[in-house]
């Protein structure tokens, strides 16, 4: 116990005194990230509203395997992109196996049919409450979609909280593409990985903590959010 307590006291001195190796890491970690979670949002908002209120053949099940694809495993992602991205796939030529770029398309993919599968409910849910205004206001469809994307802005920076939740503590598909590089690929969850099977708990601790505190620095975020939009009524 007493090896414990000094592992997390020395782990909690690398966090005040700013360990270089423990930015780095951090850093990494953060830019993948956010980088994903904005491309994802990018894609996966008009995607999620478009399938909301647009009909088409197999719109439901679109809908269905968008949701389906919550639950995708971090591995098969890594695999698929790691056999794409690898020197025998089709994209092989660029050479992005092994780097930043490859784990922020791996969590592109984890975080799209999040963000997609929440606001395509959120926007059907606005759609049939103010649909008949809309349409009265002479908005088809295609002109709604940015209105009841904006309406809902509060509620979907939440989703999108929701996404950079999944992307920053995923490990199996950013493992497998990034390959846990020191200096280039490394990041916390494959880093906590890496240290704790070579015993050092020190860092790996202090990765932890920081996670730790990136997750309630989100869910307090989402909650705040939450609140905002509860206050304007949306």
């Amino acid at each position: 116990m007493s090896e414990l307590s000094q592992a997390l006291a020395t782990a909690l001195s690398l966090i005040v005194a700013l360990d270089a190796d423990l930015l780095e890491i951090v850093g990494l970690s953060l830019r993948v990230s956010l980088s994903a979670v904005a491309i994802a949002a990018a894609i996966g908002l008009p995607l999620g509203g478009a399938v909301a209120l647009f009909r088409f053949p197999g719109r439901g099940f679109v809908a269905a395997l968008m949701n389906a694809m919550m639950g995708l495993p971090p591995v098969v992602v890594g695999l698929v992109v790691y056999l794409l991205l690898s020197r025998a796939g089709p994209f092989g030529v660029f050479g992005l196996l092994f780097t930043p770029t490859a784990m922020i398309i791996a969590q592109c993919l984890l975080v799209i049919p999040i963000i997609a599968a929440l606001t395509r409910q959120v926007v059907e849910d606005l759609w049939k409450e103010y649909g008949e205004q809309l349409r009265s206001l002479g908005a088809h469809t295609r002109r709604a979609l940015p209105t009841l994307l904006w309406d809902a802005r509060f509620t979907l920076v939440t989703v999108i909280l929701a996404g950079f939740g999944r992307a920053i503590a995923e490990v199996g598909g950013v493992m497998i593409v990034g390959g846990n590089i020191d200096h280039v690929t490394r990041v916390m969850t494959t880093a906590i990985t890496l240290e704790t099977s070579k015993g050092n708990l020190v860092l790996a601790l202090a990765l932890g903590v920081v996670l730790i505190a990136l997750a309630l620095g989100v869910a307090a975020a989402a909650q705040v959010v939450s609140s905002a939009a509860r206050a304007r009524g949306e």
